[in-house]
Parts: structure tokens; sequence; C-alpha cells
């Protein structure tokens, strides 16, 4: 029942459509979410319904990178094209394909994070039910003579709460059997994040990428200062129990955030640092593997293969909190 008090719902909740007009994004479609709670996000349609902006109660959460808002009809697959479109946003979904570097084989070329995560959702919609708001579409990873993979999504925004779900279920509708990858490119931008955040994570140890990410091992967890020159850094994080938790908290800026998962469905997480100038953010990327790219996957026997007509679900809980 709508209050007497108001003349549409929007006053306090629900969803709005909008299309960019200019540059690069031109075209694009895009759902302005409202929980009427604290919570406002801007969902990409165009770009797998992942996350492009999400604010809490006026703060800034997520990471806008320099390349801004990019339509897929630019995205270039070829090696490490993928950054040239690479928004990041709150959210980039990476696969299904290919996660991490760029590789080749079977006589394929597999591009930097797979293709998933450029390409436009179908049948999306959204509606309020249960006091809830839900957007769902499907994203087809398929070729002729090849794979036949589809992520099928939900968000989920409880009207009264300031948590959202991320579901997704990827269905092989293929009549053989199917490698796939997936990872949660979620990724934290100042003003929550800054050298005032912390960093915590339930995780049972952090494991560093390469010489580089050795480098800092010991201050994975210090959130520092943008710096000129800066190289990535990347922590492999594993868990153990059932539930995994990775919280960013800014008490100055009176705000925190928390990312939840399941270890078992979803077993590998990466933390990407990167504390450049312009490039300043850092990812809490769940997934079903590390960026390693599907060929070193493969020869560490880490791939997972959905079997013809199969389908796996995952999850993730995002929890915006005052601090």
């Amino acid at each position: 029942m709508i209050s007497p008090y108001i003349g549409h719902p929007s006053q306090l909740y629900g969803v709005e459509e909008h299309r960019l007009v200019g540059g690069k994004g031109d075209g694009m479609r895009l759902f302005e979410v409202n929980n009427g709670n604290g919570i406002h996000m801007t969902v990409s349609v165009d770009r797998a319904l992942d996350i492009a902006r999400l604010y809490f109660k006026g703060i800034n959460i997520g990471f806008f990178s320099p390349v801004g808002y990019v339509s897929s009809g630019y995205y270039d697959e070829k090696g490490l094209g993928f950054l040239k479109s690479f928004t990041a946003g709150f959210l980039t979904t990476c696969g299904l394909a290919n996660v991490g570097v760029p590789c080749a084989m079977d006589g394929e070329e597999f591009g930097q994070h797979g293709s998933i995560g450029n390409t436009p959702a179908d049948h999306a919609s959204y509606r309020i039910e249960n006091e809830k708001i839900i957007i769902s579409g499907r994203i087809s990873d398929e070729v002729i003579f090849g794979r036949k993979l589809a992520l099928e999504r939900q968000l989920v925004f409880p009207l009264h709460e300031n948590v959202f779900y991320i579901r997704d279920t990827i269905v092989n509708e293929g009549d053989k059997d199917e490698a796939y990858m997936l990872l949660y490119h979620i990724n934290m931008g100042y003003p929550l994040l800054s050298e005032k955040a912390e960093l915590s994570v339930s995780s049972d140890c952090a494991n560093p990428r390469d010489e580089r990410a050795a480098e800092g091992k010991d201050v994975w967890n210090i959130i520092e200062k943008p710096q000129a020159g800066f190289r990535e850094q990347c922590y492999f994080h594993t868990f153990s129990g059932k539930q995994a938790k990775a919280s960013i908290v800014n008490r100055e800026m009176h705000a925190g955030i928390s990312i939840e998962f399941d270890p078992n469905v979803l077993p590998c997480m990466t933390e990407w640092k990167m504390m450049g100038v312009r490039d300043y953010v850092m990812g809490i990327e769940p997934g079903t593997c590390y960026p390693i790219g599907r060929e070193e996957a493969k020869k560490e026997g880490s791939l997972p293969v959905l079997k013809a007509g199969e389908e796996k679900t995952f999850e993730i809980k995002v929890s915006l909190f005052e601090a």
C-alpha cells in the first residue's frame, strides 16, 4: 500500500531507467537504484548488469577509472585491450572464458579478464516485490562451434536494510563439458578508500602473487596515500570454514563496507592493491579462481568444468554501514 503522504513510490525508493548521451558511453542503458535507506547505485545494463557507481548516504564507495563510461561497442578483446574500456566501477564481472592475463589455447585467443563484463544483458528488467528491488537479466558467452555458457544474474536490494545480494547462475547450455572462470572484480575508491581507512580480511593467509607483491607482504592490509609510479600488488587469500569476509572501514567518513561469500563455492579471493595517482583503488575479488589466466589454471589443475546441461549458483552479500 502506498503511503498517503506521497504521490509516487519513487519519492522513497525505486528504479529509474536512463540512457547516456555523448562520449564513449553514448546510448548506454542504466538502471538508477535507490533502496530508500541510504544505498544509491547505477547498474549498467549494457555491461553485464555490473555496478558502475555505488553511494552510501551520499559517500562514494567504488572506484571509477579514468576511462569513464565506455559502451560495449568499443570493447577490444585482444591482449590488454580490456584496459581501454575498464570503467572498473564498483563491480566488473570477469570471465567466463578467461580471468587474468591474456593467453591462447586450442587455437583460440583469450583477452584479459574475458568478455562477459563487456556484454549487454538480455531480458534485463526490474521489479519490486516482497519489499525488495530485484534486477535480473541474462548475459550470454556463446560462440558457434564452441562454448555455450550463460550467466543469469539477479541483484536483490531489501528496502529496509543497507545490504544487497549479487546472485549469479552459470549454465552450460551446450552438449559438451565446458571449462569456465568467474571473478567478481569489486573495486573500492575514494573517499571511502584513503589512508584513514582500515582493511580486514578473515583469510588464513595472503600469498603474494609475485616479487613485486612480496615487497609489501608485511603491509598487505595497510591502505596508503596515492604514490607516483606505484606498481600494483596482488595477494591471493585462502579461507577455511563456511564464511569468508572482507571489510573496509573509514571512521573519518563514518562509513564501512563488508563483502561476504561462501569459500566452498568461491574458494579464491584476490586483493588488488593499487595506490597510484588517479589509479587509486583496492580490489576485493572473490572468484572460482585467481587471475592467472586460463592456460595457467589448466596447467595447475584449478580450472573448473561444468558438464553439459549443468549449472552452478554463486552469491555475494554486500553490507554498508555507519562506522
